[in-house]
């Protein structure tokens, strides 16, 4: 039960508590005293009930009442002092208290509560009342508390997972302006030669110094919209679009078990397959290193149409406490796939291994967003 419903049901019970107070108060009570104690009750019982005077004015007023009548007012001081011990003012359920035991001893009434047969239930109920109190009080602030820092915690959350997915935005277009540059470069540089041809038609030339001209402005708006996007600190990709080949034999070469096997050719695949290949392997090895030390790994890369397929396994290994990262990684890999128009899933598998997979479909998936 929440804390909201749970308070809701607890101000219920209270409700139906002091009406029950009400209106058995008069029963047993001797007639003498009668109409006074009833009187009594529903002044107390009426406190009690009204929001705006449960405190300072209910405890009072029951305190004062309950030291004057005594027993058959006890149950109203039992509320009393339990409601103002629920708000962490043990000091004043303390007060109240002792104002109504200490005050009834001066009472010589029959409904004094010190007598021979009421010792127990006038010490115990009272004092039951403002320890439950207190433990309510503190268990309501500490699930405010938690539910608090569990919200801060949630938003922190998707913040970091936005800031992730931001992130690899920026990288895929960062990489796309590496690799976009470099291809309109060879246009430009290859229609530039072709223009110096001497045997050409005047048309021909003609196209093909606007072609050109279109390139080289293609790749000064490339420049403008997307090499603001790399940061300031990233290197460069050299070359642009890294081979996974070389990525395993650098994890060979820090000491991991790596056992690659890949099918199809590289090369006929779009590039952003292959920038998304280097990307999902890099984090799959990254946090094999991190929580399956020692363990070894199984990368199998398939650039085989209509899909470019990849899946690293790894069974369970020891935990590095020096590894450093954001625990973001898989969020921004799941933007990039998502992006290709791919699937992506990374989770456990069998007993403790973890596997990471993707599927990447050809068509259409040379397009970044």
């Amino acid at each position: 039960m929440s804390g909201r419903g749970g308070r809701e049901w607890t101000a219920v019970g209270r409700t139906v508590l002091v009406v029950v107070c009400t209106v058995t108060t008069p029963i047993g009570t001797d007639r003498d005293f009668l109409v006074p104690v009833t009187v009594a009750a529903l002044v107390c019982g009426t406190v009690l009930l009204v929001p705006r005077l449960r405190w300072p004015v209910a405890p009072v007023v029951v305190s004062v009442a309950t030291a004057w009548w005594g027993l058959p007012l006890l149950p109203f001081l039992v509320i009393a002092l339990f409601g103002v011990a629920v708000e962490l003012r043990g000091r004043a359920a303390v007060g109240c208290g002792a104002l109504a035991l200490a005050g009834n001893l001066l009472s010589y009434r029959e409904t004094a509560l010190w007598t021979a047969s009421t010792y127990a239930a006038v010490v115990l109920l009272p004092g039951l009342a403002v320890v439950g109190g207190l433990w309510l009080g503190s268990r309501r602030r500490l699930l405010d508390a938690l539910t608090a820092d569990l919200g801060h915690l949630r938003v922190e959350a998707e913040l970091r997972e936005e800031a992730a997915r931001a992130a690899e935005r920026s990288r895929i277009a960062a990489e796309m302006h590496d690799v976009l540059a470099h291809r309109l470069s060879l246009i430009a540089l290859h229609t530039g030669v072709l223009t110096t041809k001497r045997d050409l038609p005047a048309p021909v030339v003609e196209r093909l110094a606007l072609l050109r001209e279109t390139s080289v402005e293609a790749l000064t708006d490339l420049r403008d919209v997307l090499g603001a996007l790399r940061e300031s600190d990233s290197p460069a990709l050299r070359p642009a679009v890294r081979d996974v080949r070389e990525l395993v034999e650098e994890a060979r070469a820090a000491g991991q078990r790596v056992a690659l096997a890949t099918d199809g050719t590289p090369s006929l695949a779009p590039t952003t397959h292959r920038l998304a290949v280097y990307r999902l392997v890099q984090e799959a090895l990254t946090n094999a290193r991190k929580h399956a030390d020692g363990a070894p790994v199984t990368v199998r890369v398939s650039y085989d149409p209509p899909d470019t397929l990849v899946e690293v396994t790894n069974p369970p290994g020891g935990s590095r406490t020096d590894a450093e990262g954001s625990g973001y990684g898989l969020v921004g890999l799941r933007e990039r796939v998502a992006a290709l128009g791919g699937e992506f899933s990374a989770g456990p598998v069998g007993a403790g291994a973890w596997r990471l997979t993707a599927r990447l479909p050809v068509t259409g998936a040379s397009t970044v967003p």
